[in-house]
């Protein structure tokens, strides 16, 4: 199937909901649909056929879960807004999507919030750090319900090695549509361009952009490496990906449903952890043996010092954020320790 155009999307929306209705009559099956992005063999998509096994295992007489990858749905922003009518009841977004919802997820997109994956992880894992953020979209209609390992992002060029922050001046990269991605990249000298990842290929192709930032299964699963022979651990960013749900199906939930829904989050969660660290080093493998890709390790405290101000700036516009940033920063001080 080919990805739904953006003018089809509020018809797809009817559609969607009045099918979920209809399965809701004569006491057949509630269908529970799921949308993302990803390739079928991504750790997120193998996750979240985890989860459709586990809730068909124990609620099987109630509930059908499908599960759409590869933007069948639409783009993220579209089920997005799928998710916060009921058309769907949960999607994979982007942290940056997420963030023109409530500014409390800019947060998460700060470079260089996190000193390490490790530090990343247990702040993640803290409900007093991601129980207000996630919470904050309610009023919006969905709310999320597990956070999704995205790795950490690095800039990756078609022809130009980034190994310093100087290399950038003058390289058109796409970033997420993002205020803060945006920032980011204008501080460090490049010239940013949002735009949606589906577009991200045929850009680099056309060399309407000179490069893009993401982890390394960008490289593989989405082809990027193709086009792109650089990649180089600048490290500004581990931003997670958010399985978000609909919060009127998530509310109708009985006690015991939402107990076993509960404990499919973690398990999605669990699994693509697992399958995440497996798929970052076969796509290395595979950059380097079969597209041509050169890794690069650049000193990173450069490329630091010039984002660093960006936190005082957000904790001066959004003050309220200061006791979830202070809790990552303990996070952060413990693991390097």
């Amino acid at each position: 199937m080919k990805k739904i155009p953006r003018a089809l999307a509020a018809a797809l929306c009817v559609l969607l909901l009045a099918a979920t209705l209809s399965g809701c009559a004569g006491g057949e099956k509630r269908i529970i649909r799921i949308g993302h992005n990803q390739a079928t063999d991504h750790p997120t998509n193998l996750a979240l056929l985890a989860f459709e096994a586990y809730i068909e295992e124990e609620l099987g007489d109630r509930y059908d879960v499908e599960v759409y990858p590869s933007e069948l749905l639409g783009s993220q922003t579209d089920m997005v807004q799928l998710t916060q009518t009921g058309a769907i009841d949960f999607c994979v977004a982007s942290n940056s999507i997420l963030e023109t919802f409530s500014k409390d997820y800019t947060l998460f997109n700060l470079p260089y919030l996190f000193v390490s994956s490790e530090a990343y992880h247990q702040a993640m894992d803290d409900p007093e750090i991601t129980g207000p953020i996630f919470e904050s979209t309610k009023q919006a209609g969905f709310q999320a319900v597990t956070w999704i390992d995205a790795g950490t992002r690095n800039f990756y060029t078609v022809d130009t090695p980034i190994e310093s922050p100087a290399d950038l001046r003058g390289l058109k990269i796409r970033v997420q549509q993002s205020p803060t991605n945006v920032t980011m990249m204008s501080l460090l000298g490049g010239s940013a361009t949002p735009m949606g990842f589906g577009e991200v290929y045929t850009a680099l192709q056309s060399k309407v952009i000179d490069g893009a930032e993401n982890n390394e299964l960008a490289l593989t699963s989405n082809g990027h490496g193709d086009v792109c022979k650089f990649y180089s651990y600048d490290m500004h960013q581990m931003i997670p990906d958010i399985l978000i749900g609909n919060c009127g199906f998530l509310e109708g939930l009985s006690p015991e449903e939402r107990a076993v829904f509960e404990e499919g989050f973690r398990l999605v969660n669990a699994v693509e952890r697992r399958e995440w660290g497996k798929a970052v080093e076969a796509a290395r493998d595979r950059a380097v043996n079969q597209q041509g890709v050169t890794f690069l390790y650049p000193e990173v405290q450069p490329f630091q010092d010039i984002c660093t101000p960006m936190h005082q700036d957000l904790l001066e516009k959004y003050p309220d954020l200061a006791p979830i940033y202070e809790g990552i920063q303990d996070w952060n001080a413990a693991c390097a320790e």
